[in-house]
């Protein structure tokens, strides 16, 4: 199969789900972070997706990427050599998604075990206040999550993890102060107003523009 039917192919499916499922050019555009003008020239088989822009085309339809792939008028036996191909890219991208989410589960766990432990430890010797282990467990696995997306650089939850790290240390300290010293700091958490404030600004700054408004290919 030469490139423009494979294109014109991929476009005629996703027409035909995107109605299917009720959606507009710029309704399916805007679940995707992309223009409506990057869907019409995806349709009119002037461009295709990325592979990841595919996989999320078929999370939004209710699809598999072998559906927008596929020849509606072909035998499942037909399956052209470039389908087969796609598919095979298809099948890789997601199980490396797949597991970098298990990565991120672990290492969830790894935090929360470690203050777990230090709260067993703690408590068994007699020391007061081990519970404040969990309050700074929030905030860590923040870190830890944070980092992990940067090395991968799959930003899409920064901001919110960001937001988690900063609201979790002033949750922590909150609780440390009202414990340790039996002073209730919640002033502390107007601290939080300006500096959520400064993180959407921040991200607002450096947000991309409408993604690839002409699309990809």
């Amino acid at each position: 199969m030469d490139d423009e039917k494979l294109k014109n192919q991929i476009g005629a499916n996703i027409a035909i789900y995107r109605k299917r499922a009720g959606l507009t050019q710029a309704g399916l555009a805007a679940k995707l972070n992309y223009s409506d003008k990057a869907v019409s020239k995806w349709e009119r088989g002037e461009s295709v997706p990325d592979v990841m822009t595919l996989v999320s085309l078929a999370e939004q339809l209710n699809v598999t990427v072998n559906d927008l792939l596929r020849d509606p008028e072909a035998l499942p036996e037909r399956t052209g050599v470039v389908q087969q191909a796609m598919g095979q890219v298809v099948e890789k991208t997601l199980k490396r998604k797949a597991n970098k989410n298990i990565i991120l589960g672990l290492s969830s766990v790894l935090v929360w075990f470690v203050a777990l432990l230090i709260f067993v430890v703690l408590s068994t010797l007699s020391i007061p206040y081990s519970e404040l282990a969990f309050f700074y467990a929030v905030p860590i696995n923040a870190i830890v999550l944070l980092s992990l997306r940067s090395a991968w650089r799959d930003f899409r939850w920064n901001r919110a993890l960001i937001s988690v790290i900063m609201w979790g240390f002033l949750l922590a300290l909150f609780v440390t102060f009202l414990i340790l010293l039996d002073f209730n700091a919640w002033k502390i958490f107007l601290l939080g107003i300006p500096g959520q404030a400064a993180i959407l600004l921040w991200f607002r700054l450096f947000r991309p523009a409408k993604r690839k408004e002409d699309g990809n290919g």
